[in-house]
């Protein structure tokens, strides 16, 4: 199971010990790209910082995040499962896993970046400011950026086996599962099921859906859940206690679509 995963705008303050060594990071295929947007990145930052500002969306508030995109082949890095600080890692919490799980964690989990592309959880990096909306100087629409490379090395990553897609729009832009693939391929929908003068009333959670996604994954590692396919992850999610709607594509080369229904959120 490969489980694909947004970023978090939330990031640990700093990192700690050695600085990043690009050759060590994961889906080495992507490094060339990865030399170009850190390289654009940081040539921005270095130009005009208030440019800067404007170009990574960042309010006045957060200028200071522009220092520290100099600096990042020398901050010390740290695992990405640590460095990622959101809604999301917060209840996927990966420290507190037991060392199976962790294991489990480190060879299926994947998370999206507008500068690194994709890295996986123990993967060293620095904290950084680039999301994938970014339009980088010279090259363009990140999101747009990455899909050549991600296509070069996703069907390898992704293997035989299922792809539980939980990525947020702007991160699913970079790669869209093609194929063989994308049969094999679900995306998570968390829709708040709620009585509203005794109708059922379903509405689309944003905070909500992120803490769910967490603890939905963090729940599949603990319990060393395998699932080969879409069909299988919903019949482990379902013993799991999550409540989950899904129908088989009607055509083929097509994802499932899944929905994960709850009643309360927290």
């Amino acid at each position: 199971m490969l489980v694909l995963l947004p970023p978090s705008e939330g990031k640990a303050a700093s990192g700690r010990g050695a600085p990043l060594k690009p050759e060590s990071l994961s889906l080495p295929g992507l490094a060339g790209a990865r030399a170009a947007v850190l390289d654009g990145l940081v040539e921005l930052c270095a130009a005009d910082e208030e440019k800067a500002r404007v170009v990574l969306g960042l309010s006045e508030g957060l200028r200071g995040e522009v220092a520290k995109n100099l600096e990042l082949r020398t901050a010390g890095a740290r695992p990405a499962g640590e460095l990622y600080t959101g809604v999301l890692y917060d209840a996927l919490d990966l420290a507190s896993l037991d060392t199976a799980a962790r294991r489990r964690a480190g060879k299926s989990l994947l998370v999206f970046s507008g500068l690194w592309g994709a890295v996986r959880v123990g993967d060293r990096i620095p904290p950084y400011r680039c999301a994938m909306g970014v339009k980088l100087p010279g090259l363009g629409a990140l999101g747009a950026f990455w899909r050549e490379p991600m296509a070069e090395v996703m069907p390898e990553a992704a293997g035989d086996g299922l792809v539980l897609d939980l990525r947020s729009s702007a991160y699913a832009a970079a790669w869209k599962p093609k194929g063989a693939v994308a049969e094999r391929t679900a995306s998570v929908r968390v829709l708040h099921s709620q009585l509203v003068d005794g109708v059922e009333r379903r509405s689309v959670v944003s905070h909500f859906n992120k803490a769910t996604k967490g603890r939905m994954v963090r729940d599949l590692l603990r319990a060393g859940a395998r699932p080969k396919g879409p069909a299988e992850l919903v019949t482990a999610l379902r013993d799991l206690g999550y409540v989950v709607e899904a129908e088989a594509p009607a055509r083929s080369g097509r994802t499932w679509e899944l929905d994960v229904v709850v009643t309360e959120i927290h």
